[in-house]
């Protein structure tokens, strides 16, 4: 099951909901008005507790008893480590050390909760457990979006995880979504980071509700992103600079570059050229990139390759394909580098490309 989407045996539903759109697979409880937090947990199929359980090893062999009897050996208690179990379904999530401390899923809604607390909007979209709700994930909607000229309209998420099973931290992270294409554009705005990680340890339950931490992050790489992008928007670029950027984008290291630059494509794989003609085949006839903000533009060039990752490439699973859209997999590596060569372009010209 590719989705990888937790399904209930006991309520008969898939831990998923989302707002107006199909879930995943089609899957899960779709609605039409935005929820607040404990509906939005109940739709999610969130609405669970998870415990730490001791540990227990049974060790072969036998011992001698009070009565001079043999027996076998009895349980032996392992202090420095817990299960943590699902309490409502008794699910084993995962091993994690005596000091991890467990945030529940209504501790990750407060992140947003403390949002709202401090003045800003938000609308929550789409919300899930993944696994056995090993894993759980939360996007909300911020009022206030990102303009590229008139009516090009870029929407702002707040995207939280965080996990029960003792693997990664805690992670929130600003992640701007095309509202035409759904097509998440995710490298970072200078050297701004776009992303907060808490860890599962003491006191990670009040940082949590530090939302302002991320807010200020998130104001800051608005601006930087609207002025950027109406710079791009504005630059001119042709058919052929357009996949000469894809290209060099995608080049998976400095050799293919190298080759890229040189005009030998002889020499590359194929495996990469057809990566790369998906890409310019996406910039070419997607209904995203005909707009008067991207068709023609350094923008809608560099929207062809986060487009290509969001929309066009094919993942084993949609776990992977979120990892490798929104913390930092192949796509958020390939989107910065795609963000760095359209800077050096706004900046320098289209020498870069070839161009005279």
């Amino acid at each position: 099951m590719g989705h990888n989407i937790h399904f209930n045996e006991r309520t008969g539903k898939h831990a998923f909901f989302s707002v107006k759109q199909p879930a995943w697979h089609n899957l899960g409880q779709l609605v039409s008005d935005y929820p607040n937090s404990a509906e939005a947990l109940r739709f999610a199929g969130l609405d669970y507790q998870v415990v730490k359980s001791p540990i227990f090893t049974k060790p072969e062999g036998l011992q001698v008893s009070d009565s001079g009897d043999l027996e076998p050996l009895g349980q032996i208690p392992v202090p420095s480590h817990f299960v943590t179990l699902r309490s409502d379904l008794n699910i084993p999530l995962g091993v994690v050390g005596k000091d991890y401390k467990i945030i529940q899923n209504t501790d990750a809604f407060a992140f947003f909760d403390a949002i709202v607390a401090d003045g800003n909007g938000i609308n929550y979209e789409t919300a899930g457990a993944l696994g056995n709700g090993e894993r759980i994930f939360i996007t909300a909607k911020l009022a206030e979006g990102i303009t590229i000229g008139n009516d090009d309209r870029i929407d702002q998420y707040i995207f939280l995880s965080t996990s029960h099973n003792g693997t990664g931290s805690i992670t929130a992270a600003f992640t701007p979504v095309r509202v035409v294409c759904q097509n998440t554009l995710n490298a970072a705005m200078g050297k701004l980071s776009n992303v907060v990680r808490i860890r599962h340890t003491s006191g990670a339950k009040e940082r949590l509700k530090q939302a302002h931490q991320l807010m200020g992050i998130v104001s800051r790489s608005t601006e930087i992103a609207e002025t950027t992008f109406n710079r791009w928007s504005k630059i001119r670029i042709s058919d052929k600079e357009v996949k000469k950027l894809i290209e060099l984008a995608l080049a998976p290291n400095t050799e293919t570059a190298q080759k890229v630059t040189l005009g030998a494509y002889d020499e590359l794989s194929t495996n990469f050229k057809n990566q790369a003609e998906k890409a310019f085949s996406y910039a070419m006839m997607s209904d995203a990139q005909l707009l008067p903000t991207t068709e023609g533009t350094l923008f809608g060039a560099y929207n062809a390759v986060t487009g290509y990752f969001q929309n066009v490439r094919n993942y084993k699973t949609e776990e992977e394909k979120m990892k490798s859209i929104l913390f930092g997999g192949t796509a958020q590596t390939k989107g910065q580098k795609a963000f760095n060569l359209c800077q050096t372009i706004a900046s320098d010209g289209l020498e870069i490309l070839g161009s005279n």
